[in-house]
């Protein structure tokens, strides 16, 4: 702006000048005389301006010509110049022009072409931090895993591209299943890049599968500071990972941690039920039993099921089946219309031998919510009031080709679960398992009474209920039989 300016001025500075010096030959009528040695050479006034018009162009000449030679010398010694501007200036467009061609080239699939492309590119640009990345994804399109682990490894050489170099070779070790060195390199990338919400996910999600614990609620808490995750899936994530953190510690016998990290669990996440069950087992042997029934009682609120029952059982795991009704009716009140609920106090009542009591807790579920154990509670409750071997038989031939219930299934590939894990043995998702029904959900297999809790067992009423073996047999009839005997169609035929 101001170099503008200054021309400007200059410009006009010049001009008026000019102006000034003809009015002044004009007005004097005199010429303008120059003596060169012994020679006088005397101009009028036009011609003056003339001479002085074809001096200035003179020289402008002579030091565009100067300029010239300057800038020839300086090109024949290889500095820089207008000359070797412009030859780099073409280069440079030339060079954008095959990255350009491959990256469609890419984009379309081409591997081999995006490669040639690539190698054009870096040889007219010299910047590898830009061919480089395309030279690897294609040599991995191509299927030439050799030249791409180059690539990425030449990234690794300029700090821009570090980053992006270990994470490809993060990537060509998880598809190799070298998780170790994966991890590592997740590891790596993190350091260089801690807000960089894909690798941290990626590092949360390996080091879960690895059982490092630890590492990975240090990875939660960096996604949470950088505001890659919301502070309540945080909470829920936070304790997952305690509370596999604490599985693992009572497997290595170290319970004063174990202990620890199931209460952190419970205290981060009071509904989820496996973090309820292992804080009241750590508190039941820390001597707390009130604390391990309150836990119970928030979990149980909020979702009951059958772990939080067995666990509550587990408090006072001696009492007579009176005082476990009496005891276990605080529970049952937190959610008494549940189903899980319902069929919890029809097995406290078989367990006392109350069976009219507990057809009334178990009430129409087994017609309305007709799942594998409640109709083989209703079979119980048949045989302990006196029934005949054919309707409690029928009640069992339903129970076989019943929903089995809730179970612990992955939200992302559907893998049921016999215990709830923090990791899909499927799919390695983490923190995916949910207590839902299946979509087509499996039948009872096995003997009737697993579909009942510990908190029953197999001595529950005077007259066992029948086994069902899993070749599907009922005390020695098969299934087939037991339908037809109890088919009115088929018994009239």
């Amino acid at each position: 702006m101001l170099l503008s300016l200054l021309k400007i001025l200059l410009f006009v500075a010049v001009v008026a000048g000019l102006i000034f010096g003809v009015e002044y030959l004009l007005e004097n009528g005199e010429g303008l005389t120059i003596a060169i040695a012994n020679t006088e050479f005397t101009l009028g006034p036009v011609q003056a301006v003339v001479a002085v018009i074809l001096l200035l162009v003179v020289v402008w000449l002579f030091l565009k010509l100067l300029g010239l030679s300057l800038a020839v010398l300086h090109f024949v010694a290889g500095d820089e110049t207008a000359i070797t501007r412009y030859f780099a200036r073409n280069r440079e467009r030339r060079g954008f022009t095959a990255l350009s061609d491959g990256i469609m080239a890419l984009a379309a699939g081409e591997g081999k072409e995006a490669v040639i492309k690539a190698n054009k590119a870096e040889k007219l640009l010299g910047r590898p931090e830009l061919t480089n990345l395309i030279k690897a994804q294609a040599a991995e399109m191509a299927g030439d895993k050799n030249a791409a682990t180059e690539a990425y490894k030449k990234l690794l050489d300029n700090e821009k591209t570090r980053f992006v170099g270990v994470r490809g070779l993060m990537q060509q070790k998880l598809d190799s299943g070298d998780t170790e060195t994966a991890l590592k390199l997740a590891e790596k990338a993190f350091v260089l890049r801690p807000r960089h919400a894909d690798n941290s996910d990626m590092l949360l999600r390996l080091q879960a599968k690895n059982e490092n614990w630890k590492g990975a609620r240090k990875t939660l808490g960096a996604k949470l500071k950088y505001g890659n995750l919301p502070r309540d899936l945080h909470k829920r994530r936070d304790a997952v990972l305690a509370l596999a953190d604490a599985r693992k510690r009572y497997a290595e016998g170290d319970l004063t941690a174990a202990h620890d990290e199931a209460i952190e669990a419970d205290r981060l996440s009071p509904t989820l039920v496996p973090a309820a069950v292992l804080a009241a087992k750590a508190y039941v042997e820390m001597g707390k039993p009130n604390n391990a029934a309150k836990a119970i009682k928030v979990a149980w609120a909020a979702d009951p099921h059958p772990d939080l029952a067995a666990a509550f059982a587990a408090i006072a795991p001696d009492e007579t089946p009176t005082d476990r009704i009496k005891r276990f009716g605080a529970l049952i009140g937190k959610n008494p219309v549940h189903p899980e609920t319902r069929m919890l106090a029809a097995e406290l009542e078989l367990a006392a031998e109350n069976f009219p009591g507990a057809r009334k807790a178990l009430g129409d579920l087994p017609t309305t919510d007709p799942s594998a154990r409640a109709l083989t509670l209703m079979a119980a409750i048949e045989r302990g009031e006196g029934s005949d071997d054919s309707t409690v038989k029928a009640w069992l031939a339903k129970a076989l080709t019943a929903p089995r219930g809730p179970q612990w299934l992955c939200e992302n590939c559907g893998q049921p679960h016999g215990d709830w894990q923090a990791i899909c043995i499927r799919c390695d998702g983490f923190d995916t398992l949910s207590w839902k029904q299946a979509p087509e959900s499996d039948t009872m297999q096995g003997n009737s009474a697993f579909m009942l809790p510990l908190i029953v067992g197999r001595e529950m009423a005077p007259n066992p209920v029948p086994d069902v073996d899993s070749d599907g047999v009922i005390d020695g009839a098969p299934v087939a039989d037991v339908a037809d005997e109890t088919d009115p169609q088929r018994t009239a035929s």
